[in-house]
């Protein structure tokens, strides 16, 4: 964002998918062919009017993002759908299409990987370097993110302290991973399961996936960005690695360009679920930003670690978990035990006059049916062969070509 923009003005959505073979249903590395085949030349960003199309750390993940700051949300869920299609149609010569879902629920990630090679690589085959990315929190990992604008320090304070105790809600509202390698892996959001590890090597760049408690860019930095830069200099020898790229908390202040990214959102089964997802969040984000739910200081005085406390159970059982915590419930105006799929039916009632109507009903199918990791599991039942596995998740792409909300 090259301008400045004040809180909630435009928004910066990116949405990722996995390509896979049609027949085989295994992970497509053509990401270069995809991006050549629309820029007409070797590509690794291709502008498509308001939504652009890049490439990822591996050659098999795709992410659609809005060209710029947008200033209508609304309109999203048919712009990225058009894409999807185009995409679709590009892929189908090369027997192969995009697969939803924050996770390939039978890639194996060992076999499966291959990192892009083009622009950028040595950047990727550093990190693999480092961390070894041919596992599930790095190859097998699709997620929404969502950049919303902060114009001073006044407003990042704001925005910080919100974001910050609204995340740990957000598996309980999203979770897409359930299954990996063929089997229920007992977490709903997998994905999320692999992200609080899978830089262990260097703990400075995850934290414990809450950001720490700061409120301005000086403190950010001499909090979050210093020991960043400091952990990982042994490794940066060539001086290539950003700390705002190397950040990899559940929310990330890029200063560069006055935004924080909320990264803990996994994809869903069409961009019609994604957007109403991003919608909801972001109107609860009003509330608390606006003091209609509680005051900034109840807000900022959470540590990282009471945070997580509420957010790692919810990782495990999103929906269904219980949250006894009554301090934290009173900061959503609840004042007794709830079950987070209750939260946010109550969270959606405070907000949904602020909703667009055409986002209620996959809004009320995820509050009424459940995450899509639970309609994933439903769906399956105890059948988990590879035939049944498939036959899901097919259906599942097809909601992504029709963009609609997937029911078992």
């Amino acid at each position: 964002m090259s301008k400045k923009y004040h809180l909630f003005e435009v928004y910066g959505i990116e949405l990722e998918y996995m390509l896979v073979y049609n027949n085989t249903f295994k992970a497509a590395p053509i990401v270069d062919e995809l991006l050549s085949a629309k820029a007409g030349e070797q590509a690794s960003d291709v502008e498509n009017g308001a939504i652009a199309w890049s490439n990822e750390l591996v050659a098999h993940v795709v992410e659609l993002k809005t060209n710029g700051p947008s200033d209508n949300l609304d309109a999203l869920s048919d712009l990225f759908h058009k894409n999807v299609l185009e995409i679709n149609a590009i892929l189908k010569p090369l027997q192969a299409h995009l697969l939803p879902t924050a996770a390939h629920p039978l890639l194996n990630p060992l076999r499966d990987t291959e990192l892009w090679k083009h622009s950028y690589s040595e950047v990727y085959e550093l990190y693999n370097r480092i961390f070894n990315c041919k596992g599930h929190g790095w190859s097998n990992v699709q997620s929404t993110h969502i950049n919303l604008p902060f114009y001073d320090d006044k407003e990042f304070e704001k925005l910080h302290a919100a974001i910050r105790v609204i995340l740990p809600l957000i598996p309980g509202l999203c979770a897409s991973s359930p299954i990996l390698e063929g089997k229920n892996t007992g977490f709903k959001d997998a994905r999320l399961e692999y992200y609080k590890t899978n830089q262990k090597e260097i703990p400075e760049l995850t934290g414990l996936v809450i950001p720490e408690r700061v409120f301005t860019k000086v403190d950010y930095y001499a909090t979050i960005f210093e020991p960043i830069k400091k952990a990982i200099k042994p490794h940066n020898t060539n001086n290539i690695l950003d700390h705002h790229f190397l950040n990899s908390r559940g929310a990330i202040a890029r200063f560069d360009r006055n935004a924080i990214e909320i990264r803990l959102v996994d994809i869903q089964e069409s961009p019609k679920a994604d957007m109403a997802i991003c919608v909801l969040i972001i109107e609860v984000l009003k509330l608390l930003v606006n003091k209609k739910l509680a005051p900034i200081q109840q807000q900022k005085k959470w540590l990282k670690q009471e945070l997580f406390n509420v957010l790692n159970p919810i990782i495990k059982d999103a929906e269904n978990y219980h949250i006894s915590n009554l301090d934290y419930l009173n900061l959503f105006l609840i004042h007794e035990t709830v079950s987070v799929k209750n939260l946010w039916k109550h969270l959606y009632g405070l907000a949904k006059d602020q909703i667009h109507e055409t986002h209620h009903e996959s809004i009320e199918t995820i509050l009424n049916e459940g995450t899509l990791a639970t309609r994933i599991l439903k769906a399956v039942g105890t059948d988990f062969t590879e035939a049944k596995i498939k036959n899901v998740y097919s259906r599942l792409a097809d909601c992504l070509q029709k963009n609609t909300v997937f029911l078992p």
